[in-house]
């Protein structure tokens, strides 16, 4: 059994609006290392986490475990 807690972790700080990448940018549709957040860039990476975390969790059967 392995604990996936860190990998929701790590996601959620990758998909953190502006750190790395913002979807869509105030300039262009994609800015790398911005650190600015707008509202609909924060929809749109929270739409985005919300994926992958039900994919994993729903499709992929894959369990959080607290130890």
């Amino acid at each position: 059994m392995s604990d996936w807690g860190p990998v929701f972790v790590a996601l959620y700080v990758l998909l953190t609006p502006g750190l790395l990448i913002q979807i869509p940018g105030r300039n262009r549709m994609v800015e790398f290392g911005t650190f600015q957040t707008s509202g609909v860039s924060v929809i749109v990476h929270t739409l985005v986490y919300f994926t992958l975390v039900c994919t994993l969790l729903l499709a992929l059967q894959i369990h959080m475990y607290i130890a």
